[in-house]
């Protein structure tokens, strides 16, 4: 049996041991060492990562009591060196003890218990038995689990036997039987847990509640602990300042400003909306007025799809006239009819777009279709004004 030194200390970072077996899967190569400080992933904690001997340590699983480790290749020698990736463990170890003071700070300031915990690669989540929190009792929450990141309480764990864990004030009673492992925050709580701790909460650094929200009846919490919050509040910062720099004002002014912005820019739309309106009518007299048969074809070179749509529902509320679009700007087709015509431009569409690599579709009095290359796009457009024509009787 392995001898496990991440319960002699998590703070082990390189060790030597030996090689007792080592095997060939169809996923890769694995070995089982003497001794190990890498934790396999259980109980919401991922696994630890590093190298042995220089080659690296791709996964570690627990199986039938056995700890395997995958690596990218087998070492030459039975005696190894073995190292940690410090940054991982350490960032699991703040997140897995921050969870623990989060859950228990649940309890007594929501008096909701945490039914589950996720720590991920880019946040942390615990669901708890509640079905809201609102944004004061967050903040609340917030405040009291930093406050006892600073009071540094002492963080232990210790084996006990079955007895011994049922005298104790346990968050939830562990389903084995034996070798129980207890994490004690001092004064908080005791929980039994076989995962890797800091040794005070001082070394949580802090937690930082992010967002909550309803998950299948309960509430999941997402939060980040430590320099992963450090992190988020370092790209905050960045944003903060590029918009601060983007609009010429200081922090504390830039939601004034983007509201004024925003009313500025919804001003600049209805302007602009009035002028597309009035060049609309304008074109659409021009196109009816030259028209010389019941289709109406045109290329635009930078006209957006909304646009087309906006001009071809004025075109076939004015005539019985069918309408073929394309704007060489996104490589858009649109197709339009007004009146009683038998033409179903959606029906057509889906006829033949796939001759031209399009993708599209629509009702029976418009569809829309895009291509992947302007060449594609005009091909299709030669096409259906070839058909149309034909039909129209050109």
């Amino acid at each position: 049996m392995t001898k496990k030194l991440y319960y002699e200390s998590a703070y082990i970072r390189e060790w030597g041991t030996r090689i007792t077996r080592k095997w060939e899967r169809e996923d890769g190569a694995y070995l089982v060492l003497e001794e190990t400080a890498f934790y396999p992933h259980g109980g919401g904690q991922p696994c630890d990562l590093g190298w042995i001997d220089a080659i690296p340590v791709l996964d570690v699983v627990l199986e039938e009591g056995e700890i395997l480790h995958k690596v990218e290749r087998f070492p030459e020698k039975e005696e190894v060196q073995c190292r940690l990736n410090w940054d991982r463990r350490f960032d699991h170890m703040q997140h897995h003890s921050g969870q623990h003071l989060l859950s228990a700070m649940c309890l007594e300031v929501c008096e909701a218990e945490t039914l589950s915990f996720h720590l991920g690669q880019d946040y942390a989540t615990i669901d708890i038995a509640r079905a809201d929190l609102s944004p004061a009792e967050m903040i609340i929450l917030e405040l009291d689990v930093n406050d006892q990141i600073y009071l540094n309480r002492k963080v232990s764990s210790y084996f006990v036997t079955r007895e011994q864990a049922a005298a104790l004030p346990l968050v939830k009673q562990p389903k084995v039987t034996e070798d129980i492992r207890i994490v004690e925050i001092e004064g908080i709580e005791y929980n039994a847990c076989g995962g890797t701790h800091v040794s005070a909460t001082g070394e949580i650094g802090m937690i930082k509640l992010l967002r909550a929200e309803k998950q299948k009846g309960h509430l999941r919490i997402y939060f980040k602990c430590g320099y992963r919050a450090l992190k988020e509040f370092n790209a905050g910062m960045d944003i903060l300042n590029s918009l601060s720099a983007r609009f010429n004002t200081s922090k504390e002014e830039i939601l004034d400003r983007i509201v004024k912005w925003d009313q500025e820019q919804k001003q600049l739309q209805t302007e602009l909306n009035a002028v597309k309106a009035e060049n609309d009518a304008y074109l659409a007299e021009k196109l009816l007025a030259g028209r010389q048969s019941g289709l109406i074809k045109h290329v635009f070179a930078d006209k957006p799809l909304k646009d087309m749509q906006n001009l071809a529902a004025k075109l076939t509320d004015q005539a019985d006239v069918i309408v073929l679009f394309v704007s060489n700007a996104d490589n858009k087709v649109l197709l339009a009819k007004g009146g009683e015509r038998e033409l179903a431009c959606g029906a057509f569409f889906k006829q033949h777009l796939a001759d031209y690599n399009g993708k599209g579709g629509g009702s029976d009095n418009m569809a829309q279709a895009g291509f992947a290359t302007e060449e594609d796009a005009m091909a299709f457009y030669h096409f259906a004004a070839q058909s149309l024509s034909s039909v129209e009787g050109e």
